[in-house]
């Protein structure tokens, strides 16, 4: 069936003259200016029931969208609904804008304002929009360190819009980790990390949560620390610790965002195990046993080329606002190796092992035991 296009000008003489005028786009995108005397129904909404929207089906009706192929898709709709006298405004609002027509701005809150056009570029994707986005802004993300792994994350998942992150890192900033820990800067030297990240984290963003654990992360502590979150992210730069999370993670049923980092190498996977039984792995089923400490020199010993952490750290919050999205593949049972010299990268799966003392289906969690000492014998 064919729909009347009219330009914008038309349009708004015929608003003048009593036709009504609908805006379909969704509420973010209406929320950067609306044709001036339009009222705003999302297109979906409109179709489903058009009756609890619109006047009398005999009424004269214009619909207008962002460039006018979602306003045309919902005339034939309404068209077919039994509205006779619809039409669509051609190159819609966009076109509106450019003949300099009267534009105004919905009623919102400032907190509405904010949301709308801080997260605007994530509401335009089919995979978040605003429900993802306001999932995002519920979710809860434990970073252990705020260092070379845990700056570019923090960084990131707090533009991202992810509402409450808590950061546990009990070391100072020094002069040496401005060179790969962006969310540091010169003037945080000799204050607490957690403290310093804070604060560049809300002047990023002051629209999140920030929580700081200045403490060393043991097993007195950390069944607290993993409590209540949606996701964990390690940071951190030592085998017991990565032991220590791991088994937390198992016990609480909590995804594990891993990366590790070495001179010029890294590697990122996510461990699931918790919720996954004999399904995904955990990080034990990679390594059963750490390495000698002389295999496994951490960056003060064996140094890093400074965006590798920045790189591996970006790749981790992309596996976390994934998981907490519950969109695409996240790195289940593949562990992605990278090579920044050579800018070559490599999967590794990994399997579930069916005999893991932790993960193992069916297998009551063990407790927590001398992380130290056992990386020690390994």
């Amino acid at each position: 069936m064919d729909i009347p296009e009219l330009t914008p000008e038309q349009a708004r003489e015929r608003l003048a003259h009593g036709a009504v005028l609908v805006d379909v786009r969704e509420a973010h995108e209406r929320a950067s200016g609306m044709a001036e005397g339009a009222r705003g129904v999302a297109k979906g909404e409109l179709q489903a029931a058009p009756a609890d929207h619109l006047p009398h089906r005999g009424q004269e009706i214009l619909l207008i969208c962002q460039s006018g192929r979602r306003s045309l898709d919902a005339a034939k709709a309404l068209r077919e609904a039994g509205y006779t006298q619809v039409a669509s405004v051609a190159g819609g609002t966009v076109a509106w804008r450019q003949q300099g027509l009267p534009l105004v701005q919905p009623v919102q809150s400032a907190e509405d304002r904010d949301f709308f056009d801080r997260y605007s570029r994530h509401l335009l994707l089919p995979h978040v929009g605003e429900a993802g986005q306001r999932r995002l802004q519920r979710s809860r993300v434990l970073l252990l360190g705020a260092g070379g792994l845990g700056s570019p994350a923090a960084l990131y998942l707090a533009a991202a819009g992810v509402g409450h992150l808590r950061i546990a890192d009990d070391d100072r900033v020094e002069r040496s980790n401005l060179q790969r820990q962006v969310v540091h800067t010169e003037a945080s030297i000799g204050t607490l990390k957690v403290d310093s990240a804070r604060e560049r984290l809300l002047a990023l963003n002051p629209g999140i949560e920030v929580e700081t654990v200045a403490e060393r992360v043991s097993s007195a502590n950390v069944d607290a620390l993993v409590e209540g979150v949606d996701v964990v992210l390690d940071g951190s730069d030592n085998f017991p610790l990565r032991y220590l999370l791991n088994d937390a993670c198992i016990k609480h049923a909590k995804p594990l965002v891993y990366a590790a980092i070495e001179r010029f190498d890294g590697q990122v996977s996510v461990f699931d195990a918790g919720r996954h039984r004999g399904v995904a792995p955990c990080y034990r089923c990679l390594f059963p046993e750490p390495p000698p400490p002389e295999f496994a020199p951490n960056c003060a010993e064996a140094g890093v080329l400074g965006v590798l952490p920045g790189l591996a750290g970006v790749m981790q919050a992309t596996e976390v606002l994934k998981l907490l999205l519950g969109i695409g593949e996240p790195l289940v049972g593949r562990l992605l190796r990278f090579d920044a010299l050579t800018a070559r990268f490599r999967e590794t799966r990994i399997h579930p092992d069916p005999g893991c003392p932790l993960c193992a289906p069916g297998r009551d969690f063990p407790g927590y035991i001398d992380y130290a000492a056992f990386c020690r014998a390994g």
